[in-house]
Order: C-alpha cells, then sequence, then structure tokens
C-alpha cells in the first residue's frame, strides 16, 4: 500500500478501523502516541533543555495538533486526488478531439482547480530581517542532514572572489594560466585583473582605477586611496565607503557597499598575494549567501526516526551555534563550526558589527509523506509535515530566546520554507497548523513565517490567493522550476505525450509561470517586504555558463536565485551589484501580467509520429541514466542530494525534484505508447551498467549489474513503470519505502 492510499484509508471513522499492531520495545507511550526512544531521547536530552519545554507536555501538544490537523492533512490529500482524476477524466473523454483551451479553462474553474481572485492586497508580515526585506543577494539550498554542507553553506555569508576565481573556469586556462597544481602567478594575474575590474565597475575611484592604487588610508570619515603617479583620490561615491579594519594609516581591510551588499578589500603585504600587488591587496571579500535555506525536504533521504533525530540535531546544533563537524581533507584533519559576526571600525569612528553566517531558514517537508518516527493510537505513522512543523520551531526557540552563542534571526522570527503545497487551502493549513503549533509552545503569533514553494500548478494558477491566506505570515515566494515540470507533466498526463525534456524550457507555459511569480508578488507587495525567487543551478563545474546566464535572475525581478556551493555564491553575487533589483522591480510592476493561458498551455507534442525511433531511445537513455545515478545513491547511501554525472559526464546536481521529472517522463511515454515497457526495462539495464561504471572508484558502491536486482534498480525502474499512478507524480513514496527495505 503506498503512503497516499495509507492515508485516504484513515478518512474512515475508527470504529472501521483495524488498528495496526505496534511493537513498543523501541518506543515511549504518551497517551495515545507511540514515540521512538531515539526521538524521545533527543528532545529529552538535547533539545528541551534551556527552552523551558516539558517533554511530557510537548508531546501532548502533538497529540492535540494531530487530533485537529491529522484529518485535515487526509483530506486534502484526498482532494487533490479527486480533482486529478476529474481531469484525467476530462482528457480522456476529449482524446480524438482537438484540445480546447477555454473549455478546459471553465472546466477547472468548475471543479474548483481554478479560483476567481480577489481585490488587490499588500502583504502585512512584520519582523523580518533585512536579508528577506531588502537584501538581494544568491540563496543557498543545503541537506541539514549532512553537518559538514549545513555548516558551509551557513558560513558561505562571506566568500573569497579571488578563490571563486581561481577554482573555477570563470577564468580561463589559456596563456598557460592552468588551475591544476600549486599557485599558479599567470592564473592569479587574471584572477586579480578580473577582481579590480570589478571593483572599477562596482565601487570607482573618483579618478585613477585599483590597478594603480598603491595604499589606502583613513582621514576623518574618508576613505583616501593614492595612486601610483603620486595623487590622491576617493572613492566616486564616498557614501559607499563603510568602514575599515586594523590602523588608519596602514588598514588591513577597507569596508564598502554597494546596492545594500558589503564588499571588503583585504590589506596585507605580507602576504603571498599581497606582497605582488602595489596596495597589499591580498584578497576581495563579498558577501555573498544572504540566505541559507537548511533543507529537511528534496535534499535529504530521511525516511525513519534515526534519519530525523540527525536532521533535528544538525538543526538545533545551528540554533543554539554550537554545531561543530570533524572530517579529513586530504591528509589534514579539520573541525568546522560556525563563524563569527564580523567587527570594523566605522566611519564615525563607533564599532560596526556585520553577521558572519547566512539567515538561515528551514524547509519543512510537504503534505504527502508519514514517518515511522511518531505513530499514533492506532498505530499509523504520523503526518511528517507535521513532525517537522512542531520540531523545527521548538528547535528555534533556541534563537528566540538567544540560548546559544549566536544569533539567527535579529527581529525574532521563524522562518520555514513550506514546499509542494497545492493552492490556497494547502496554504491556510500551513499557517493554521503554525499558529497552532506556537499557541501550544508559547510562541508570540505570527512568530514564524512562510515561504511559499511555487511549485505545483494548483498553488500556480492561484498564486495570488495563496498569498493572500498567508499575508501575515509570507516572507518569500520562489519558482521551484524542476518540481513545477514534474507536477505538468503528471496533471496533464492522460493529454498527450510530452515534448522531449530539451524542449520543455522553451514551451509558453514555463516563461509565463516564471513571470507569473514575479508579477504576483509585486502585485501583492512583496517589494522591500519579501522575497521573490528563482531556481537552481544545476551545474556546479560549469561556473562561467552560470556567470553569463544566471544574470538574468536579478534583472527578471527576483531578489534571491539559487545556486549549488558557496563558490557560486561568491561569483553570482557580482550580478545583484550590478543589478539593483528594486529598481528592476518598479519597472516590472508597469508591465501588463503574464498570462494565465500561456501557464495553462500543455506542452504535448503536436505531431509525436514525427519523433525517429532514435529520438525515442535516446530520451530514454537520458532519462533513465538521471534516475538511476541518483536513486542509487538515495537507496544505497542515504544521499538525497548529489552532483551525478548525465550521460555525457556532466556533473549535474540531482534531487528529487529532477528525479520527478524523468520518471514522468517516461512514464508519460510509457503510457502514450512511444515505449513499452519491455524497452523501459531494458533501457534500465543498459543504463545500469554506465552508472555502475561512473561509480566504479567508489568503494562503497555496489554494482546493478548485471543480476539488475539490487532494491535500487528496482526501485529506479518502479519509479518509471509505475510513475503515472504516484500522487502527484512524486517520488518519495517508492524511495522511502524501498529506503527502508534496504536499511532492514
Amino acid at each position: 500500500m503506498n503512503i497516499f492510499t495509507k492515508l485516504v484509508s484513515l478518512l474512515k471513522s475508527e470504529t472501521e478501523m483495524v488498528p495496526n499492531p505496534i511493537d513498543d520495545s523501541a518506543r515511549v507511550i504518551y497517551g495515545g502516541l507511540h514515540v521512538s526512544k531515539e526521538l524521545d531521547n533527543f528532545l529529552r536530552e538535547e533539545m528541551a533543555p534551556g527552552i523551558n519545554i516539558q517533554p511530557s507536555l510537548f508531546w501532548k501538544s502533538l497529540e492535540s495538533i494531530l487530533d485537529t490537523f491529522g484529518p485535515k492533512n487526509i483530506e486534502l490529500l484526498a482532494k487533490r486526488e479527486s480533482l486529478q482524476q476529474q481531469i484525467d477524466n476530462w482528457h480522456i473523454q476529449r482524446k480524438d478531439q482537438d484540445h480546447n483551451a477555454a473549455e478546459y479553462k471553465s472546466f477547472l474553474k468548475e471543479i474548483g482547480y481554478l479560483l476567481e481572485e480577489g481585490d488587490d492586497f499588500s502583504i502585512e508580515t512584520s519582523d523580518v530581517d533585512a536579508e528577506i526585506k531588502t537584501i538581494a543577494g544568491p540563496q543557498l539550498v543545503v541537506p541539514v542532514m549532512n553537518a559538514r554542507f549545513a555548516l558551509n553553506a551557513a558560513n558561505a555569508r562571506w566568500g573569497s572572489l579571488y578563490d571563486a576565481l581561481y577554482g573555477t573556469n570563470v577564468i580561463s586556462e589559456e596563456d598557460g594560466a592552468e588551475r591544476a597544481g600549486g599557485y599558479n602567478p599567470a592564473r592569479g594575474s587574471k584572477v586579480i585583473a578580473f577582481a579590480k575590474n570589478f571593483l572599477n565597475e562596482i565601487v570607482p575611484l573618483e579618478s585613477g582605477v585599483y590597478e594603480d592604487a598603491i595604499s589606502f588610508m583613513i582621514l576623518g570619515e574618508s576613505l583616501q586611496v593614492e595612486l601610483s603617479d603620486g595623487t590622491r583620490t576617493e572613492l566616486k561615491d564616498t557614501n559607499q565607503y563603510i568602514g575599515f579594519s586594523g590602523d588608519n594609516n596602514n588598514p588591513s581591510g577597507i569596508l564598502l557597499k554597494n546596492n545594500n551588499l558589503h564588499l571588503e578589500i583585504q590589506i596585507d603585504k605580507d602576504h603571498n598575494i599581497g606582497m605582488d600587488d602595489l596596495a597589499g591587496i591580498k584578497d576581495v571579500l563579498v558577501e555573498s549567501a544572504i540566505t541559507t535555506i537548511q533543507d529537511c525536504e528534496d535534499s535529504v533521504a530521511a525516511v525513519d526516526a534515526a534519519d530525523k533525530v540527525i536532521v533535528y540535531r544538525n538543526w538545533l546544533g545551528l540554533m543554539k551555534g554550537d554545531l561543530k563537524e570533524t572530517f579529513m581533507k586530504g591528509d589534514s584533519e579539520m573541525t568546522r563550526s560556525l563563524n563569527p559576526d564580523r567587527t570594523f571600525t566605522s566611519k564615525d569612528n563607533k564599532e560596526l558589527t556585520l553577521p558572519g553566517r547566512s539567515l538561515m531558514l528551514v524547509r519543512n517537508v510537504g503534505h504527502l509523506m508519514t514517518n515511522s518516527a511518531v505513530l499514533d493510537k492506532n498505530g499509523n505513522e504520523i503526518p511528517e509535515g507535521i513532525l517537522d512543523a512542531i520540531f523545527t520551531i521548538c528547535i528555534s526557540k533556541h534563537d528566540l530566546e538567544k540560548t546559544g552563542n549566536y544569533s539567527n534571526s535579529r527581529k525574532g522570527s521563524i522562518y520555514i520554507v513550506k514546499p509542494k503545497m497545492h493552492g490556497p487551502k494547502e496554504v491556510k493549513f500551513t499557517c493554521d497548523l503554525f499558529a497552532a503549533v506556537e499557541k501550544e509552545l508559547s510562541i508570540k503569533p505570527l512568530s514564524v513565517k512562510v515561504g511559499i514553494m511555487d511549485e505545483e500548478r494548483r498553488t500556480t494558477v492561484n498564486l495570488k490567493e495563496c498569498i493572500r491566506i498567508a499575508k501575515n505570515r509570507v516572507i518569500f515566494i520562489n519558482t521551484g522550476f524542476l518540481d513545477r515540470t514534474g507536477d505538468e507533466i503528471h496533471t496533464s498526463m492522460e493529454a498527450g505525450p510530452m515534448v522531449p525534456k530539451a524542449e520543455m524550457k522553451q514551451q509558453p507555459w514555463i516563461s509565463a509561470y516564471e513571470d507569473w511569480n514575479v508579477d504576483t508578488g509585486l502585485q501583492t507587495g512583496f517589494k522591500g517586504k519579501a522575497q521573490i525567487g528563482k531556481g537552481m543551478w544545476a551545474m556546479p563545474d560549469e561556473m562561467l555558463e552560470m556567470y553569463n546566464t544566471k544574470a538574468m535572475h536579478p534583472k527578471a525581478g527576483a531578489n534571491c536565485a539559487w545556486v549549488p556551493s558557496p563558490t557560486a555564491a561568491s561569483l553570482h553575487v557580482i550580478h545583484y551589484h550590478q543589478t539593483l533589483v528594486a529598481s528592476e522591480q518598479e519597472s516590472i510592476a508597469l508591465r501588463s501580467k503574464a498570462s494565465l493561458d500561456d501557464i495553462l498551455t500543455i506542452p504535448v507534442m503536436t505531431d509525436p509520429e514525427s519523433l525517429s525511433t532514435e529520438d525515442i531511445q535516446k530520451e530514454l537513455d537520458n532519462n533513465a541514466q538521471g534516475i538511476l545515478g541518483y536513486v542509487v545513491r538515495w537507496i544505497d547511501s542515504g544521499v538525497g542530494c548529489s552532483k551525478v554525472p548525465d550521460i555525457n559526464n556532466v556533473g549535474l546536481m540531482e534531487d528529487r525534484a529532477t528525479c520527478r521529472i524523468s520518471s514522468q517522463h517516461i512514464a508519460n511515454w510509457l503510457h502514450h505508447d512511444l515505449c513499452s515497457k519491455e524497452q523501459v526495462i531494458k533501457t534500465m539495464k543498459k543504463m545500469a551498467i554506465i552508472v555502475d561504471k561512473q561509480n566504479a572508484g567508489d568503494l562503497d558502491y555496489h554494482n546493478m549489474s548485471p543480476d539488475y536486482n539490487s532494491v535500487a534498480f528496482v526501485a529506479a525502474c518502479s519509479l518509471a513503470l509505475e510513475g503515472r499512478n504516484q500522487p502527484s507524480g512524486y517520488t518519495e513514496p517508492i524511495l522511502h519505502s524501498k529506503r527502508l527495505e534496504f536499511k532492514s
């Protein structure tokens, strides 16, 4: 029985339910709850101390919340299924007719899928940190289950521009500027030239250029720069000078500001880089990942109590500021912890402290999945989204009450990103759930803010009404184009065979969807109050292409966009120095809103018979290889997000969203007879050999070939062959089931 069917079965009255037998040998009973001892011990020994939380009252609160919200959760999932069935039937009944867009739109309104928009309004969220309200910049998303990665992301608030340039293909390796080996002066010269050109563009001098600077000094409230010709100059815009570190006459750092973003020119004439610079500049530090989403969802593989404890423990360490991770890097042992705040002397000679870490948000799981960490009185797993809500909010009390070493939110807010919601009623469920948790945990009302992931079509077309429901809590809307594509395919599964994946981004719906998100955010007052976000750059090794491409995001009015690494953040932030997003938003607000009709244009092929057998096989190969490369790590190693080589050995960041697209695409073509079940299985076997070879250097890797009976291989095949029948086309039910099978 899949997770969705299990949940919907709970709609029956308790008298009709036959309780599942419960093995309580590893559980603690609180009222009607059967709690994993591991989770209960974590609560008692690590989470509760310091915030006046009594474990027995905590579990009583959870049980009370479940009594109210458990049945509502089930009803919402049943509504998803009901709407999908009606949409499927509509297409099936008209499969021999040309698609009538107007009739389709009317039908969606009739069944309550597409709602009428209400009057205009503006969001009213209060106590929001500047990193969300007014600072536009890159946003990292990182699996909180991996402490090393979580710390690295949190510390990515500041990054070395020199290192980001030197280590990536943004700087050409031509003319002897290779990356391999030790420090290459030829490459270093290119890096320094790039960085100084950036300074000339972003924080220009009144006269001269940074290449000719030989010293910096502080005179009163002024930054003075001596040039090689003996003249002195200052910044063209003197307001860009903020402060310094070190001595007035011999500063070690110059703090500058542009478009609400800080950067620091670091000076050290004894440094191996600074000694060769006329002014002793050793580096340029840039504010990089302004915000970071610590992810409990798509990028992790958390399927039981043991996994959830790791997730919650790392979030607790981040909120208390004491998370540490020791690991080997090369031949050296390193311990990573959170960076402290950074202190400077301001231009008016006062102490100036800037955050040393990204402002952290936490992404909970969606409404679909359940988890065995806690069972209800009938022996059923409870909704994981409810479990995440009460645990991540309770843990965040440590930040609200300042029990630890560092502060996350200086405004006293808790930021939760909520994914995969379908329409306004599901947003209301989330807001009501957060309010209930606040009440149970004695947290000030509306302290918990919500980020709405606009990644399901029913949310997209009703986005204004989704925002209206959350107008006192919303701090973020973000286009998740990967999940959105998976949902696009699944929602219109019966409409016909979808275009090849490479053609999907050229379809009318996707550009309209991206614009619609920005238009709706600006229409509802997000400017200067909340984030409008864009999705991930999926190729972490292709930084030159990212640098040349991703400038479009701030120009599109997005004041944050996802990047795959701290290095990528230090490069992408250049775009936010070059483009003032607030100004772009003012212009965008004057345009006509994107077309809802375009959003509802289904990306089916107009002439599927024009595809050759080779075209079809190539598409299957690509999809199967991507699924297998991701799933084998998910099932065998519990890795929820990683850089996976594609069929051309290009490393791509893969998570459940990319897997959702590939599995749904195969399922769609299989359903419409562009391929056969036998062909899909044969393709999976062929691609398993390639994936095995790509992982040959991993000593812990388990080959899928030549037996093709491993749990991972079966899971990958199931995702494609059973994709049409999965709730909303999600991969989680199969992945969780098979991961638990592997672990057992």
